[in-house]
């Protein structure tokens, strides 16, 4: 039974937003902090993530618990009232965000997707990872082999002019 009034729950409702929440502003000034550049809500990655950096190919995800399924298994034996609209609609952005994983990773992105509550518990392990992945790309890995060309010996001996040998 629904403590509130219809009026009561529809303003409730009506507060809830998906951007700008509190997780995200936190994981927000960890990056920018980090050094890290990024955009927000880019509607021209798919699935739109709360931050993306195209040069790296790196999509991040903050997903609310209630509205994104965590421990799905348990929290969908609870629901008492409207109980067939709220797992349709928690199951439908469940296969979304796999959909949308999928895509990306198909199409060479990396994705994280944070819990709001371990962004809030444990901010230092989400950065990390991120951290991690973005190590890569500041750290040029040292060329494996050197072509034949480069790496022959030249004809006259380092330090003397072609035109001293011939003058002697």
């Amino acid at each position: 039974m629904d403590v509130l009034t219809p009026e009561q729950r529809r303003r409730c409702m009506q507060a809830n937003k998906g951007r700008g929440t509190k997780p995200e502003r936190a994981f927000a000034r960890l990056l920018w902090s980090s050094g890290i550049r990024y955009r927000k809500h880019q509607r021209s990655v798919p699935g739109t993530p709360d931050f993306s950096i195209k040069k790296y190919r790196l999509a991040i995800f903050i997903d609310g618990e209630f509205w994104h399924g965590r421990n799905w298994t348990e929290r969908r034996q609870s629901f008492a009232t409207n109980r067939q609209y709220w797992i349709n609609k928690i199951e439908h952005n469940m296969a979304r965000d796999r959909a949308v994983t999928a895509w990306l990773t198909d199409h060479g992105w990396k994705v994280f997707r944070f819990w709001e509550s371990d962004v809030a518990h444990n901010p230092g392990i989400c950065i990390a990872k991120v951290l991690d992945y973005l190590e890569r790309y500041r750290r040029p890995e040292p060329p494996t082999y050197l072509p034949s060309e480069i790496a022959a010996e030249p004809e006259i001996p380092y330090g003397e002019s072609p035109l001293s040998s011939n003058q002697n």
